[in-house]
Formats: C-alpha cells, sequence, structure tokens
C-alpha cells in the first residue's frame, strides 16, 4: 500500500486541531505516517533535548537508539544542516548509525515550530533500498511545518 499524502494530510489536520503539545503531535504523527504506507519500516522522531543532542521521541516499529548527536548519522545530519536527508543505501552513507540491521534507506526531515525552532527530526527507514523520493520529502515537510507551526 502506498501513502496518499492528501488524505494523510487531511486526516492529521482533523486528529491534531489545536493541539500544540509537540510530544502529542509528534505521537500522533507517527503513528498515522508509519501506517499509511508499506515502505515505512519505523517512523519517528527524535527530540532536541539539549544543544547538539537528539533523544528518541515517540516512535512506531522496533526498538530506535537512544541518543543520536547532531555530530553522527543521518538524522544528526538532518539536525544540523536543516535540510532534508533522502539516503537510498544506508550502508553507503558516512557515519550511518545502524540502529537497525534491516534498514536499508532512510528519509529524514527537519521538524520547526512556527518560530523556525529546531524541535527535532522525523525519522523514516525502510527494509528496502531507494524507498523514498523528493515527493515523500516534499509532502511530509508539508504536513510537519503545518502540523507544528504553534507548537512550543
Amino acid at each position: 500500500m502506498r501513502v496518499n499524502y492528501e488524505t494523510l494530510a487531511q486526516t492529521i489536520a482533523a486528529l491534531s486541531e489545536g493541539e500544540t503539545d509537540s510530544v502529542a503531535l509528534m505521537a500522533t504523527l507517527a503513528c498515522e505516517i508509519h501506517h499509511a504506507d508499506d515502505r515505512f519500516d519505523w517512523t519517528g522522531f527524535y527530540r532536541v533535548t539539549e544543544p547538539d543532542v537528539l533523544k528518541i521521541g515517540p516512535y512506531q516499529g522496533g526498538h530506535g537508539c537512544l541518543v543520536i548527536p547532531f555530530s553522527r548519522g543521518v538524522c544528526g545530519a538532518c539536525a544540523r544542516t536543516g535540510d532534508a536527508q533522502i539516503v537510498d543505501d544506508v550502508e553507503a552513507f558516512p557515519g550511518h548509525i545502524a540502529c537497525s540491521t534491516s534498514t536499508r534507506s532512510e528519509l529524514v526531515l527537519p521538524v520547526r515550530n512556527g518560530r523556525g525552532d529546531l524541535l527535532g527530526v522525523l525519522d523514516i527507514d525502510s527494509d528496502a533500498p531507494g524507498a523514498f523520493g523528493q515527493e515523500d520529502a516534499g509532502a511530509l515537510q508539508a504536513i510537519l511545518d503545518k502540523t507544528f507551526a504553534d507548537s512550543d
């Protein structure tokens, strides 16, 4: 099953209407996004908890890494640069952190509130290589930007 981003955006907007707590929003989005597409093997958030440090937040799937410094891995690269990371082959990514041996490709997007503060990153892993593209990144970034615009 492939995600219909228009339907997903509508569902998330309805579920999150009026909510400003970032953890509650992350929990809702992790669940909805994870179950929207068969490519999504692990879906979750890493939250900025101190300068240059991400800690695991709400997620769906198997165990995740508990702490990721901005200096390491795909999630760290996204947090450090503020740019979406689309990785077709995680084994070819310098400094990749293998939280799960089944992960073959990864999409990581920055999560910001309306003031532009980095709250964390959305990390989606797939057990298939080359699972993600610009369409996924663009549609999911739009959902994140709208959902977290008024969050704390």
